[in-house]
């Protein structure tokens, strides 16, 4: 998978919906899955409250194990059913991880990220579905997005461990940021220089050969209504993906894999 280093990012600056640091009161999250918790325990290790594995997956954890022994921090080997009980699902791949609450990149600190980087991001306009997020997050890790951007009107949009687990790793290789008004951030956005493109399956542009620009983050809408009309206000273009056979869309994590394979590549 392909890994790109983490920004250093500053204090939050921005509007009350753009800062979401860590708040005390939060509790922990818990994130089940081999390939997300070994990520999890590689870069967030210091975060880290407990850890609970199966016995089959315990040759996985040697230096996880050890390191836990040193730090005299709560590490117990646990049946399925146990483990079950911890995840709240069956898919816990015999590991489950107890960490702090992750931080979340303000706009003002993406916006800082991608002019530095001339880089690329992703924005999920109202996309709920977890399979279907974890699925478009690890397209983002694997493709080298530098960010990925929630947004949902209300409450305030966070990742439901079921995408963690369904990324395999990549909710812990990109940076991600959030916010309850998207189409206010995308404007803040190309205010900064950054070119907004939207995907939508209707769009006359065709999204292969597309001139994405540098910096740009690419919208992707809910998975039954598309992009939201304020949002797509806000968009400099909007492309589809073309097809050539019957069925007229292809599923949302499909369409920002093979979108984002177009936006990162450079000619």
């Amino acid at each position: 998978m392909v890994q790109r280093p983490r920004p250093h990012p500053g204090r939050p600056v921005g509007r009350p919906h753009d800062r979401s640091p860590v708040r005390p009161h939060e509790a922990p999250d818990t994130v089940h899955g081999l390939r997300a918790g070994l990520a999890v325990l590689a870069h967030r290790r210091d975060e880290v409250l407990r850890v609970a594995y199966a016995r089959d997956v315990r040759h996985e954890l040697g230096d996880t194990l050890r390191w836990c022994a040193s730090k005299r921090l709560p590490c117990q080997e646990m049946s399925a059913a146990e483990l079950g009980r911890i995840a709240e699902s069956a898919h816990h791949e015999g590991l489950c991880v107890a960490v702090r609450p992750r931080r979340w990149l303000s706009t003002t600190e993406l916006a800082d990220v991608l002019v530095r980087e001339n880089g690329t991001a992703l924005a999920l306009d109202r996309v709920r579905n977890p399979y279907n997020i974890g699925a478009i997050l690890r397209s983002a890790a694997f493709f080298g997005v530098d960010a990925v951007l929630l947004g949902t009107p209300a409450p305030h949009p966070g990742l439901a461990p079921t995408a963690v687990r369904v990324a395999e790793g990549g909710a812990e290789h990109v940076p991600l940021a959030r916010t309850t008004d998207l189409a206010d951030t995308l404007a803040r956005l190309r205010v900064r220089g950054i070119r907004v493109v939207g995907a939508d399956g209707l769009a006359t542009t065709g999204a292969a050969g597309f001139a994405f620009g540098r910096p740009a983050i690419l919208v992707v809408g809910n998975e039954r209504e598309g992009l939201g009309e304020r949002v797509r206000a806000q968009c400099d273009a909007v492309v589809a993906v073309r097809g050539a056979g019957t069925v007229e869309s292809l599923n949302v994590a499909v369409a920002a894999g093979v979108l984002i394979a177009e936006m990162t590549r450079r000619s």
